[in-house]
């Protein structure tokens, strides 16, 4: 019970021990006497008073704010990788993103490791106070085995998680991306009240995390999401899975900034062409001329909406939940993109399916991947900090 008080007071600090006690289904006394246990380690620490209900008032208890442990994540997609380091207060201490590795590089392993390395050495990390390493990524990952079967056996990203602990001698635990960015959803965003929810993760491709009863719905093989997949497409573009007609081909940023391409290609004007230089990253170039009003853009990510909307249809009227979430860098640009969505949902969905199922656009943005990737080490390995 003491690693999930732990994780309690990691996403709600200051609480009293009857809400720690009702989050838990536990008795008030069981719970006193973890919590007690967890004062005589010095590791949670009283915090002042709740509020008064009518009679006395309960002492709240939170995470020791002087606690020296850290949990870095590291965030890959399938062009950059972003690393952070943060502390027990969910606050994140040094960051660097759009670390530029190709994952089609037969390199791309031994750049991940020797840029977190480089990490390590240049924000000062006492790697002996790291309770975990988190890692997210796209692909077939399953979080139990730690492989991603989007790999052949030969290469290095197939156990890439087992090459990180060797080197750094810390646990580590990977999972799909948009696993991760549910997972963010859930703990610090727009699913926190909601438990059924379905959380599109928009981003160079487009993936799905499946929320169902406050747990992340894997399935059988550990690969439930693959939402990008689904043969919606109209045209026959190859798809990265070696199928065509695949979702993500149209309803993606990628398919977005191609189109924006092929339109400056063929004579039309768009700031994106001049931002695509300054940018070390092309979804920041498509994002800022979006948001700037470039129509070019404006009209290619309107599509994208369009068509992620006639996908999430589907999803509707096989889980019928309670919310529809937009999440991932996506999400930067969702006022353009929510009602592109509406429009599909409205036309493909059967309204009596559909009419309690709410879209909401995530606030999380970019930071979502991160944070998720964060909470995968606080889900797995919170207990290192009492062992």
């Amino acid at each position: 019970m003491g690693g999930e008080i732990l994780r309690i007071l990691y996403y709600r600090p200051m609480q009293p021990i009857a809400d720690i006690a009702n989050s838990l289904s536990k008795s008030i006394p069981s719970v006193t006497k973890q919590i007690n246990d967890l004062l005589t380690r010095n590791v949670v620490v009283e915090k002042g008073y709740a509020a008064s209900t009518g009679g006395r008032k309960a002492i709240q208890y939170m995470l020791n704010e002087n606690l020296q442990q850290s949990i870095i994540s590291v965030s890959i997609d399938q062009f950059y990788t972003s690393i952070s380091s943060s502390n027990l207060k969910a606050e994140t201490i040094s960051s660097q993103n759009n670390i530029p590795i190709d994952l089609r590089d037969k390199e791309a392993t031994a750049s991940i490791l020797e840029a977190l390395n480089n990490f390590i050495i240049s924000n000062n990390i006492d790697i002996t106070q790291v309770i975990g390493i988190g890692i997210s990524m796209p692909g077939f990952v399953d979080s139990e085995t730690g492989l991603n079967e989007s790999y052949n056996e030969d290469s290095p990203l197939y156990n890439i998680r087992k090459l990180f602990e060797q080197k750094f001698k810390v646990p580590a635990i990977i999972d799909n991306d948009s696993r991760c960015i549910a997972l963010a959803e859930r703990k610090f965003g727009e699913a926190k009240d909601s438990s059924h929810s379905l959380v599109i993760n928009l981003n160079w491709g487009v993936g799905l995390g499946i929320l169902i009863n406050d747990d992340i719905f894997k399935g059988t093989s550990g690969y439930a999401g693959e939402f990008s997949h689904i043969p919606l497409s109209d045209t026959l573009t190859l798809c990265s899975c070696g199928k065509r007609g695949c979702l993500e081909v149209e309803a993606s940023i990628s398919a977005a900034i191609r189109n924006t391409e092929r339109d400056i290609q063929n004579g039309e004007y768009s700031i994106y062409d001049k931002l695509a230089h300054e940018h070390i990253n092309k979804i920041d170039a498509l994002i800022e001329a979006v948001q700037i009003g470039d129509q070019v853009a404006i009209n290619n990510i309107g599509k994208v909406g369009y068509l992620l909307g006639k996908g999430i249809s589907t999803l509707i009227h096989i889980l019928n939940p309670d919310k529809i979430i937009i999440s991932g860098r996506g999400a930067e640009i969702g006022d353009i993109l929510a009602p592109h969505i509406q429009v599909a949902i409205n036309e493909y969905s059967i309204p009596k399916i559909s009419r309690k199922t709410t879209l909401a656009i995530s606030t999380l943005h970019k930071r979502a991947q991160q944070k998720g990737t964060t909470a995968l080490v606080i889900e797995k390995y919170i207990t290192n900090i009492i062992n």
